[in-house]
């Protein structure tokens, strides 16, 4: 049985219209309940499961990341791809942009962000030098070449707490530390799948510039209303990518677990 894949949708990408005939299966893990969608497109076994839920009821801070991660990881997961929805730190990055970040900060405070618990008797220091999949990101961005699609390769993500948006101090901050994006929930996304062995990638879409860098204010609506304009070639990018992915993985994200 070939690997599934797992697509792990943000803001603006609460269902799939290719999933929309599987039934939600709500999946039971040692961190809490997961629900997922599981479907077949191109050859290819795809889970989909909402990071906010079904209905999209879960701020960033209260998602059960250590959950979704595991639930993907139990099911035949060997891969993840994940959509988010991201401020621009560079005027260079406009609204509307697909990137591919390559590094991550985290500036969370209070998430659960392993699955580590001192019970292994042994060292569990993973690497993260490299947070995100590059043969992964290599498949999205060619995927995205082929549909002609602007996506940028590579940048720094830097992870807020959330639910509340970012001051314009910190954001400045931010861009003094050399950061490109900013969001709430590429981690731990991406440090629980190293955990697990799972090769993972984001797909991000620029909604806004952040705050301070315009004179408007950063609103959850200007964030929907890009999305909505970028869901559908989001979803054209994230399954043409899952659908060329080679059965065999040649990098080393497997061989990071503990």
């Amino acid at each position: 049985m070939s690997a599934s894949i797992g697509l792990i949708g943000g803001t603006g990408l609460g269902e799939l219209p290719e999933a929309a005939r599987a039934s939600w299966e709500c999946i039971l893990t040692p961190y809490g309940d997961a629900f997922v969608q599981r479907f077949a497109a191109g050859g290819r076994d795809l889970i989909f499961l909402p990071r906010h839920g079904p209905d999209h009821a879960t701020p960033p801070h209260m998602i059960r990341y250590r959950a979704n991660v595991w639930a993907l990881h139990d099911l035949g997961a060997r891969c993840i791809l994940a959509s988010n929805a991201v401020g621009s730190l560079r005027e260079d990055l406009q609204p509307g942009r697909f990137v591919l970040p390559d590094q991550l900060v985290d500036f969370t405070k209070r998430r659960l962000d392993t699955f580590v618990t001192g019970e292994e008797g042994r060292p569990t220091h993973i690497d993260l030098t490299q947070p995100f999949c590059a043969s992964l990101r290599a498949q999205v961005l060619a995927a995205g070449h082929e549909l002609e699609l602007d996506v940028h390769d590579g940048g720094i993500y830097l992870c807020a707490e959330g639910p509340r948006f970012e001051t314009a101090a910190e954001i400045c901050m931010f861009r003094a530390w050399g950061a490109d994006l900013v969001g709430m929930t590429a981690y731990p996304e991406a440090a629980l799948a190293r955990e697990l062995g799972l090769c993972y990638a984001s797909v991000c879409v620029v909604t806004n510039l952040a705050a301070g860098m315009t004179a408007s204010p950063v609103s959850h609506a200007e964030v929907e209303a890009e999305m909505a304009r970028q869901g559908e070639r989001l979803r054209e990018l994230l399954l043409a990518a899952a659908q060329a992915l080679p059965e065999d993985r040649t990098c080393a994200c497997s061989q990071s677990a503990p």
